[in-house]
């Protein structure tokens, strides 16, 4: 007799507490072998896959696409021994307990025992995937229809389901033109074209009102874990800044020889990357942390560098591991690992959490400067601006030298303006001449 197991929502990282369901992988009556995906979901911090620690036959699903569901909510029921399910007795079963713990998901927690938003959660049948299989009648797309139907939202595309996301509309009030009713990008716009068509103003000042309002994004998501994030340092973290500028001619002409004898090509990120783990040996300090609750200042022993990359998504900070055993070749893969992932949406949660020091490299954007905020609970961010032609005092003579403008923002309370002085100095010293690097590691 198959024993039917339910697997709940993974704890899927440091301080998320729900996701939202982006994709089924599985169907009621599929086959799924141990540790399979069954189901793609979006969390504040990255686009994931979750497996499943259980082999059988997809009994039931919880929850359609685009919920959110807190975790520890259950997300399917696997009958554990059985090789299929006849269609009439694919419904949703309650779970029986089987005395054995679940087995543990690579790279995600396994504490449910968080408490979380409760929220209703709806199971999705064989007949609730049949019908959303079914040819969609041919219609116009609507904004808004009086109620949503069941079943999981047609959307294959992510960019769809973005545009539909950054505009507030609801999929679910769309009737797709694709086959068998599947949404396409041409149906959101429609739709988004239909709410800015101006509608008969019963009175002007109602027009006014509507006009004044303006466009509402939900604070939400990436968009809103960042904005959190943000806040919180800027409550908790007494931040001080300082900057610099330095002539990086010879930081260039030392890439340009390094790449000219062959082999994997070295970033400007990775050189830079590699001046900050000298520069934090010399001054661990600023990688450290503050404990509040202790009231104690915990200096970290390693060095996991975290990166400012730019995605479709939003800002995110992907983390190397161990960067002060790395050299700028190893650097260099790293970034470009991590860079190819975040823009594909394939990071995962543990890619982007652990940092103690944060180099952005705000130069890519084509400015000069800025004043980082500290990417909470770090003490410190190097900022980095454009590498551009500006003239330059150099050996008592006015040139033409590549200059850029360094700026450091720290936590005061774990150093005072005379180590985060030293530490931009030093990092300003071996951008000016790498050599430096040679005499001090």
């Amino acid at each position: 007799m198959p024993q039917v197991m339910e697997f709940k929502l993974p704890d899927l990282g440091e301080g998320l507490t729900e996701a939202e369901i982006v994709r089924w992988l599985v169907a009621v009556g599929d086959v799924v072998a141990i540790d399979q995906p069954v189901v793609e979901v979006e969390t504040a911090k990255a686009m994931v896959e979750v497996p499943c620690p259980y082999g059988g036959v997809v009994t039931a699903r919880f929850g359609e696409e685009g919920e959110e569901l807190p975790v520890g909510a259950p997300l399917i029921t696997v009958a554990v021994g059985a090789q299929s399910v006849p269609a009439g007795d694919a419904q949703a079963p309650e779970a029986e307990g089987s005395g054995e713990a679940p087995r543990p998901l690579i790279g995600y927690g396994s504490d449910h025992s968080r408490p979380a938003r409760r929220r209703r959660v709806r199971p999705v049948t064989a007949a609730v995937s049949a019908s959303a299989a079914a040819p969609a009648p041919a219609a116009a797309p609507v904004a808004v229809a009086p109620a949503a139907p069941a079943g999981p939202v047609p959307v294959i595309s992510p960019l769809v389901r973005k545009l539909a996301k950054d505009h507030g509309v609801d999929l679910r009030a769309l009737n797709g033109s694709g086959p068998q009713g599947l949404i396409l990008r041409a149906d959101v716009e429609a739709a988004l074209a239909a709410l800015r068509e101006p509608a008969p103003a019963p009175a002007a000042p109602a027009a006014v009102a509507v006009a004044a309002q303006g466009e509402r994004i939900p604070l939400k998501g990436l968009r809103g874990a960042v904005a959190e994030k943000l806040s919180r340092s800027r409550r908790e973290i007494p931040d001080a800044t300082c900057w610099v500028d330095a002539d990086a001619t010879e930081l260039m002409a030392a890439r340009a020889a390094m790449n000219a004898v062959g082999g994997p090509k070295i970033s400007v990120l990775a050189l830079l990357a590699r001046i900050c783990t000298a520069a934090l040996a010399q001054y661990p300090e600023l990688n450290s942390t503050v404990d509040l609750a202790a009231k104690e200042i915990v200096r970290l022993p390693s060095v996991h560098l975290g990166f400012a990359a730019q995605t479709e998504r939003g800002l995110v900070v992907p983390v190397v591991r161990d960067a002060q055993e790395r050299n700028a070749q190893s650097l260099s893969a790293e970034f470009a690992r991590l860079t190819e992932l975040a823009r594909a949406g394939r990071l995962a949660p543990a890619d982007l959490t652990g940092g103690t020091f944060t180099l952005n490299n705000y130069g890519v954007f084509g400015v000069d400067g800025s004043t980082p905020i500290i990417n909470h609970p770090e003490a410190a961010m190097l900022g980095v601006g454009r590498i551009v032609d500006k003239p330059w005092v150099h050996e008592g003579q006015l040139a033409v030298r590549k200059v850029v403008q360094l700026s450091l923002t720290f936590d005061h309370r774990v150093c005072d303006g005379g180590t985060a002085g030293g530490f931009l100095r030093y990092v300003a010293d071996c951008v000016e001449s790498p050599a430096v690097l040679l005499r001090t590691v």
